[in-house]
């Protein structure tokens, strides 16, 4: 954390301006709600807590890639690091069992973000709500879940694109297996989903909307945790332990079956050699014409950045004190890992801010990466 100083904000500031035109007169980054908020008066910089599609300068880059090469230059042992791997699921079971379902907040900013997770018609019903609601938070000046809150580019037009995909019939498999919620014509799975923070707010809005939302952790407190709230119901949620690096472990549902995927900051807690493994097999079970939802940390995010000496497990991979860990993404990675997985990319964003303590005035880079990518549909016969 570094206090941000005059010559920096104005630094930061300029380059905002420059970009601020280029993003409202491309399609890549349209105005919207939560996504416009524009450091243009370095004065202004501590009314907010957050500052949208923020410019790095030269300074920013150098320095964040010296404090990244300063503390990944000592490096865990190999003989020491198998134990983050093989004891990831104890390691989030003892998270989950001391911090119970009060460490994260519900992210009720997911069908801004990814409208996609909506029933065809429940669309443009849902999203104004949202729109609405995450306005007034605007207006108090306060954020719920500061890393999270970022409006999708073209969303109208890929919510007009999901509308307009012809619908896939069901496999033979699909209508002939039973598997809970097998009726539903709208199927979504959360992968990593922790005690229900995206559970809870997709299950009240998917009901009596003929959708089902499967919900799955390798922790076996977390998905207990999701089964004891009170807004947990079957009838339209089915929540089981699953850890989807096993490769020969199946699901309750069979493949081609999902027409949605969603992880939220879950591929970085997986160790780099097996994120690739991990995302084939998972869209072995989209539908034609699904979608993979990705959300996740950025590479030089300031999470990295401040990463002491000695939790370096291998090249932008650490270890927390708590043993659970985390890796730092690019945008070219990204790409590579769906496009390899033979999915289309619908949208591939590095969403930097700035986040603001008001009270301590400073200021700190943040970089997450927003993924869509599609499942291509077969070649139509000649």
């Amino acid at each position: 954390m570094h206090t941000l100083r005059s010559s920096s904000v104005a630094t930061l500031a300029k380059a905002v301006c420059k970009l601020s035109p280029r993003l409202k007169s491309t399609a890549g980054r349209p105005s919207a709600p939560l996504g416009s908020r524009f450091l243009t008066n370095p004065d202004d910089v501590f009314k907010h807590n957050m500052w949208d599609h923020v410019q790095w300068t030269e300074e920013d880059k150098e320095n964040a890639r010296q404090r990244i090469e300063e503390n990944s230059c000592t490096q865990i042992p190999l003989k020491e690091q198998g134990k983050f791997d093989t004891d990831a699921c104890q390691y989030w079971d003892k998270f989950y069992g001391r911090h119970q379902d009060k460490f994260f907040k519900d992210r009720n900013w997911l069908f801004l973000e990814f409208p996609e997770l909506l029933p065809p018609g429940a669309k443009s019903e849902v999203t104004n709500r949202c729109q609405s609601d995450q306005q007034a938070v605007l207006t108090t000046g306060s954020s719920t879940e500061t890393n999270k809150h970022h409006r999708s580019p073209d969303t109208a037009d890929l919510q007009e694109s999901c509308q307009k995909a012809v619908p896939e019939k069901d496999d033979a498999a699909t209508q002939t297996a039973t598997f809970p919620g097998q009726h539903a014509s709208f199927r979504i799975l959360e992968v990593g989903c922790g005690v229900g923070n995206s559970v809870f707010p997709i299950i009240n809005t998917i009901k009596e909307k003929d959708a089902f939302l499967y919900c799955c952790d390798f922790s076996p407190r977390a998905i207990q945790l999701v089964k004891d709230h009170p807004d947990y119901d079957d009838s339209v949620c089915h929540a089981f332990v699953h850890d989807v690096c096993e490769e020969n472990t199946s699901m309750p549902f069979p493949p081609r079956s999902l027409d949605v995927i969603l992880t939220v900051f879950v591929l970085s807690s997986i160790h780099p050699n097996r994120i690739q493994g991990v995302v084939n097999r998972l869209s072995t079970y989209l539908k034609h014409g699904g979608i993979f939802l990705f959300r996740d940390h950025g590479r030089y995010d300031f999470s990295q950045v401040r990463f002491k000496k000695g939790r370096c497990l291998s090249e932008n991979f650490y270890t927390r004190g708590d043993g659970t860990c985390v890796y730092f993404f690019t945008k070219e990675e990204v790409h590579d890992l769906f496009s390899n997985a033979g999915l289309e990319e619908v949208q591939n964003l590095e969403d930097r801010r700035l986040q603001v303590n008001r009270r301590e005035k400073v200021a700190m880079h943040r970089v997450w990466m927003q993924s869509k990518y599609r499942k291509l549909y077969p070649p139509s016969a000649p």
